[in-house]
C-alpha cells in the first residue's frame, strides 16, 4: 500500500453531514488532501443529496479490499458503498438506518485494522435510534467493538484550549456515582501521551470540581475523596496539573491563558463553555483506540437537513488536524 487514506463514515443518512462534507472539500486546504479521503456510506443517497444541494462531482466506487483503487482526480469523490434502501433524499431520522450505520462502521473498522490509515472521521449519529440505550455514545461503541479494555477518553480539541469530560453522555443524576480516581487518572494520562507524541508539547492541565464552588453540605465530598487524591497521584508522575477549580468562574480569559486542557466532571460542564467560546472551531477526539478517531463537534441537526446553510468549520478542522498529526 503506497498511501494512507482518511476513512470517513458518513454516519446518519438524514443528517447535515453530506452538506458539510461537500462544503469542506471546497476549502483550499482540504482540496490538497481530498484524494486521500475514502467515504463509507450509501453511494446512491450521497449522490442524490449532492445533486439536490447543487454540487457536481464524479463518484468513484471502490471495493473495501482494494482501497488502492482510489481516484486522484480533483472532480472525483471516492466512496465504498453501503446499501441503504430509502424513499426520500431528505427524511426524518428513524430506526430504519440502524443496520446501515452498523455496517458502515464494520467496514471502516475492517479497513482500519488491516491497513495503515491516517485514521477515522465519522459523521454524527442519532443516539436515540442507533445507540438505542446500549451505549452512551460512539466513543463507548467504538471501544466495545474494538475490544479496547481501557476507559474511553473524550477530548474536545481546540488549539487554544481543549476540554475532556470524565463522564460522557450520561444523565446528570448518574454523574456523581460514576466518578472515581481511576477515570480521572486515565483521562489525564491518555491526553498527556497524545499531546507529547502527536503535538510535541507537555500540556498544562486544570481540573474542575464537581460541586458548586468545590463545596458540599453532604458528608461525602467528591473533591476531597476523589478529585484531590487523583490530582496528587498525577502530580507524582511529573505532569503539570492544578485544581480542583470552581467551574462557574474558571472559563474567564485570564484563567484559560494558563492552561492547555481542562478536565471536567461531566459533559456540559466543559462542552457548554468551549462551544460558547469557539463555536464550531473544535473537534471531538477519541483517545485510547488502536487508531485515531475524530468527529466534528456537531450533531445530526435533522431540522436543517437540505437547507444548505450549515457551518462546515468543524469538519474542515477535523480533516486538517488528522492530516497534520500524521505528518508530524
Amino acid at each position: 500500500m503506497n498511501f494512507k487514506p482518511i476513512i470517513i463514515v458518513l454516519g446518519e443518512p438524514y443528517s447535515i453531514f453530506t452538506e458539510i462534507f461537500l462544503k469542506s472539500i471546497k476549502n483550499k486546504n482540504i482540496k490538497k488532501i481530498k484524494s486521500k479521503i475514502i467515504l463509507i456510506g450509501s453511494r446512491k443517497l450521497f449522490q442524490y443529496q449532492m445533486m439536490k444541494l447543487g454540487y457536481k462531482y464524479k463518484i468513484n466506487e471502490i471495493k473495501k479490499n482494494n482501497i488502492n483503487d482510489i481516484s486522484r482526480k480533483n472532480n472525483t469523490i471516492n466512496i465504498i458503498n453501503t446499501d441503504f434502501k430509502f424513499k426520500k433524499v431528505f427524511d426524518k431520522i428513524s430506526r430504519k438506518s440502524e443496520k446501515y450505520i452498523e455496517n458502515s462502521f464494520k467496514i471502516s473498522m475492517d479497513i482500519l485494522t488491516k491497513n495503515k490509515t491516517l485514521g477515522l472521521i465519522n459523521g454524527p449519529i442519532s443516539k436515540k435510534y442507533f445507540l438505542n440505550k446500549k451505549f452512551l455514545g460512539i466513543t463507548e461503541y467504538l471501544f466495545k467493538k474494538t475490544k479496547t479494555k481501557k476507559n474511553p477518553t473524550m477530548l474536545i480539541y481546540n488549539s487554544k484550549i481543549s476540554v475532556s469530560p470524565i463522564t460522557t453522555h450520561l444523565p446528570i443524576k448518574f454523574v456523581a456515582k460514576n466518578l472515581n480516581k481511576k477515570k480521572i487518572i486515565n483521562n489525564v494520562l491518555e491526553i498527556n501521551k497524545f499531546y507529547k507524541l502527536k503535538l510535541n508539547m507537555n500540556p498544562k492541565f486544570a481540573v474542575l470540581g464537581l460541586n458548586p464552588h468545590c463545596e458540599t453540605i453532604d458528608s461525602f465530598s467528591e473533591e476531597e475523596k476523589i478529585i484531590k487524591p487523583a490530582i496528587k497521584l498525577i502530580k507524582s508522575k511529573k505532569i503539570n496539573i492544578s485544581g480542583p477549580f470552581s467551574a462557574d468562574t474558571f472559563f474567564l480569559e485570564k484563567n484559560l491563558k494558563k492552561f492547555d486542557v481542562v478536565i471536567g466532571m461531566y459533559h456540559d460542564q466543559v462542552l457548554t463553555p468551549i462551544k460558547t467560546l469557539y463555536k464550531f472551531d473544535a473537534i471531538n477526539l477519541t483517545l485510547g483506540l488502536p487508531f485515531i478517531r475524530i468527529s466534528p463537534d456537531h450533531g445530526p441537526n435533522n431540522e436543517m437537513l437540505g437547507k444548505n446553510i450549515s457551518n462546515p468549520d468543524s469538519l474542515i478542522s477535523a480533516i486538517n488536524f488528522i492530516n497534520k498529526i500524521n505528518a508530524s
